[in-house]
């Protein structure tokens, strides 16, 4: 049995889940895109890529996290990326009511999210979505590809859009060859 489905005032009191996301860029300004495995990518009609992205830990640096955020889902040891920026705020984004209670066991209404973006040093044959961390996290992306940085607005869940929006602008500088 699902939780049952909260109404938008009581989603107004929650908090948000404190965040990163990670903009990998190779050396040709491609980001790094996974594909949302099992059921948190098969129904999104072609909505289920995102960049890595992942919770803070009680006393985590959000640039620590995001490393480790980006090691525990894409294998990416922190020795083969070089910090390029940090975006300039935190943004976030609300569950829709329909999800809401559903991840998080109910105690967000959605995620505030800080953002880094990195440059890929290593090869591609470094990342292993599907043994990430060396085999000891669990996959969260079934596929990944490098893709231009303005695409991912279209390949995200709609209601994360107006969040990529905001790190696509903070992050265009790097869209480029290195």
């Amino acid at each position: 049995m699902s939780p049952p489905t909260r109404s938008p005032d009581a989603l107004a009191d929650l908090p948000y889940r404190p965040c990163v996301g990670i903009a990998l860029f190779n050396r040709d300004g491609l980001v790094f895109a996974g594909h949302r495995r099992g059921e948190a990518g098969a129904s999104l009609g072609g909505r289920s890529w995102q960049m890595p992205q992942g919770g803070i830990d009680a006393g985590e640096a959000p640039r620590d996290a995001a490393l480790r955020e980006l090691y525990e889902e894409t294998n990416v040891a922190p020795g083969s990326v070089r910090f390029l920026a940090e975006a300039p705020g935190w943004y976030s984004y609300d569950l829709p009511t329909f999800a809401a209670g559903k991840p998080w066991k109910g105690r967000y209404r959605g995620q505030t999210q800080k953002w880094f973006a990195f440059a890929f040093q290593g090869a591609d044959s470094e990342i292993d979505i599907h043994h990430p961390a060396g085999g000891a996290h669990k996959a969260e992306f079934d596929a990944w590809r490098w893709e231009p940085l303005a695409n991912l607005a279209d390949l995200i869940i709609p209601f994360k859009r107006p969040v990529y929006e905001q790190v696509i602008a903070a992050f265009a500088p790097f869209a480029r060859p290195a």
